[in-house]
C-alpha cells in the first residue's frame, strides 16, 4: 500500500475511531467543527480545504453547496469518513458547518443600511496651472495608496502534519526566539554546525536523535548538578494493536527514558494503568498525548513508520479483511 493510501486510512480511521464520540447535543456549528472537522481541516489533512481559506474553498463552493452537502454525507476517496464521523447529524446541520467553515466563524450580522448618498455636484473647475498641477498629483497619490498588510511571521512555526517548513535549523540571528540586536547572540553556534556530525534523518530537524544516542554521539545530561549521575532507563515495549491495515505502534520506552524521566509523561500525559488512556491520532494531531512532543521537539507525527513499526499476522490482517 502507498503512504498516502496509508495516510488516507491512518485519517479515515482516527476519524470514525474518535470524532464518532461527540456527544448528541454537541450540534452547533462551531462545537461540531471544533470536535469533529479542525483535526483535517484546521491544517489541511490530505488536501482537506482548510478553515476560512477562501481560495481553497473556491472550487468546491463553485459546484453549489447541495454538492458540497452531498460530498459530507457520502464521504470523500481521500479518507474522510461519511458525514465526517458525525453520522448523528442532519444534511441542515452538516449545512450549517461547512458554512462555518467557509466563512472561518459565524455569519457576520449585517450592519445598519446606510442611505443613499445625494448627488454630489459638479466640482468646480480648477484653473490650470503649477499649484493646480501638485494639488492634483497629491490626490492622485492618496488615492492610489493601499494600507501596508501585517507581516506574516514564520516564527519557530511548525506544522505537525504533512508539510514540513522551508528552512530548519535556522542560525540564531534567524531563529525567531534569540534577540537578533542582542550581540551575543551572534556568538551562538548554528544549528546546521553542531548538528554536522551527527547522523542524519528526513524529518524534523533532519537529526536521527536515536541513532546518535546509541551511538555516543550525544550524552544527554541526566542531573543538572551532577555530571556522573546515570539515567534510570527502563527496557519494555508497549505495542497497541490498530485496526485495518496499518501496522501496529511499538511505543519504546528504552530511547524514551534514556532522554526523560518518568515523571515527564506519568501520570500527567499517560496514566501508567492499562486500559487508562485512550489515545487517538486526532488528539496528537491537536498537540495531546504524543503529539506533546511530536511534532514540537521530537520527529512529526507525518513519519508515520517510526511508530507504526510492527507488522501485523498474516492471519491478523486477513481476519479483518473477511469481517
Amino acid at each position: 500500500m502507498s503512504h498516502l493510501a496509508s495516510a488516507r486510512n491512518l485519517v479515515a480511521a482516527l476519524l470514525c475511531a474518535t470524532l464518532g464520540q461527540a456527544t448528541a447535543q454537541d450540534k452547533s456549528p462551531k462545537a461540531v467543527y471544533e470536535s469533529s472537522c479542525a483535526p483535517c481541516h484546521a491544517a489541511g489533512v490530505l488536501d482537506a480545504p482548510k478553515f476560512g481559506n477562501a481560495a481553497q474553498w473556491a472550487p468546491r463552493v463553485k459546484a453549489g453547496m447541495d454538492a458540497l452537502v452531498k460530498s459530507a454525507v457520502a464521504g470523500t476517496a481521500k479518507g474522510m469518513p461519511p458525514k465526517g464521523g458525525r453520522a448523528d447529524l442532519n444534511e441542515a446541520q452538516l449545512r450549517a458547518v461547512i458554512d462555518y467553515m467557509i466563512a472561518g466563524g459565524p455569519p457576520k450580522a449585517p450592519g445598519p443600511v446606510a442611505a443613499a448618498p445625494a448627488p454630489a455636484a459638479a466640482p468646480a473647475a480648477v484653473p490650470a496651472g503649477p499649484a493646480s498641477v501638485g494639488a492634483n498629483a497629491a490626490l492622485t497619490s492618496v488615492a492610489r495608496a493601499a494600507p501596508t498588510p501585517p507581516a506574516s511571521a514564520e516564527v519557530n512555526a511548525f506544522n505537525r502534519l504533512l508539510k514540513p517548513l522551508g528552512r530548519f535549523n535556522r542560525p540564531a540571528v534567524e531563529s525567531g526566539i534569540h534577540d537578533p540586536a542582542n550581540d551575543m547572540t551572534l556568538q551562538l553556534q548554528p544549528p546546521s554546525v553542531a548538528f554536522a556530525t551527527l547522523p542524519k534523518s528526513l524529518a524534523g530537524n533532519h537529526v536521527d536523535w536515536v541513532k546518535a544516542l546509541d551511538a555516543k554521539g550525544i550524552t544527554p545530561r541526566w542531573d543538572r548538578t551532577d555530571a556522573a549521575a546515570n539515567a534510570i532507563v527502563m527496557d519494555l515495549n508497549i505495542v497497541r494493536e490498530v485496526k485495518g491495515s496499518m501496522p501496529d505502534v511499538v511505543y519504546p520506552h528504552k530511547q524514551h527514558t534514556e532522554w526523560l524521566d518518568c515523571s515527564n509523561c506519568h501520570p500527567k500525559i499517560f496514566v501508567p494503568q492499562k486500559g487508562a488512556n485512550q489515545i487517538s491520532m486526532a488528539s496528537i494531531l491537536l498537540g495531546q498525548q504524543c503529539g506533546v512532543c511530536h511534532g514540537k521537539v521530537a520527529f512529526p507525527v507525518s513519519e508515520c513508520r517510526l511508530c507504526h513499526s510492527r507488522k501485523k499476522a498474516a492471519a491478523t490482517v486477513a481476519g479483518e479483511a473477511a469481517r
